[in-house]
């Protein structure tokens, strides 16, 4: 029996519409996303087989390779699926920018994890800020493998110049999912506070973003 056999209200769709989008399974939102199955395939078992064959929602949506190795996921698919994660982005970009400051790691850390923790790849980023902490922009600096990337203190300065920043907010993401700052980290963190404070920029948090919530070099207090 095809979706479209199904009652209404069992209709990923129709149950999108009448009850939110909280009443869908993360393989019924996908199924909305690619609007029809394959023969034999049903959208929401498709979603399925894509969510277990990717190893999870934020590896199929993150990696360009992941879903179109499927069954039946071409371009189209594929786009409309990078396309929802993009606008999730901006979105909370969007709310980002709109906040009078930054407060709390939390204000940041929700943003940060959406741009970094679905990449199978390691990236360091940074968060310009002005002095009352507004945000001026995010920006990807260095890419790396999935072991890491290789961090340039000059490029930093030179970033945090051309974006007149007042103070930064660091993140990177470990493709491992754990969200535990390594030595390598703590020392690449205070070699860019050291040089940072030269041009008066301050550094206020370092996020190491994992496959739970980010860890706060600054909450652990070692910044």
């Amino acid at each position: 029996m095809s979706i479209r056999e199904w009652p209404a209200q069992e209709r990923p769709r129709e149950k999108l519409l009448t009850r939110g989008c909280d009443a869908l399974s993360d393989a019924e939102l996908i199924a909305v996303l690619l609007g029809s199955g394959v023969p034999g395939t049903d959208a929401i078992a498709l979603g399925r087989e894509m969510l277990g064959n990717s190893g999870g929602l934020s590896a199929l949506l993150g990696d360009p390779g992941s879903a179109v190795q499927l069954r039946g996921i071409g371009p189209a698919k594929r786009a409309r699926l990078v396309a929802a994660l993009e606008l999730a982005r901006r979105s909370l970009a969007e709310q980002l920018a709109e906040r009078p400051s930054l407060g709390n790691p939390s204000d940041s850390g929700n943003y940060l994890r959406a741009r970094l923790r679905h990449l199978p790849y390691e990236v360091f980023g940074c968060l310009y800020l002005d002095n009352r902490h507004r945000v001026l922009a995010f920006e990807e600096l260095f890419r790396g493998t999935i072991d890491g990337a290789s961090v340039h203190p000059r490029e930093v300065v030179r970033a945090c110049l051309r974006h007149n920043a007042s103070a930064v907010i660091f993140a990177h993401n470990h493709p491992s999912g754990v969200a535990e700052p390594s030595a390598a980290d703590r020392a690449i963190t205070r070699e860019l506070r050291d040089a940072l404070q030269l041009v008066d920029v301050r550094v206020l948090d370092h996020l190491v973003i994992g496959s739970g919530e980010p860890a706060s070099m600054a909450a652990l207090g070692l910044l």
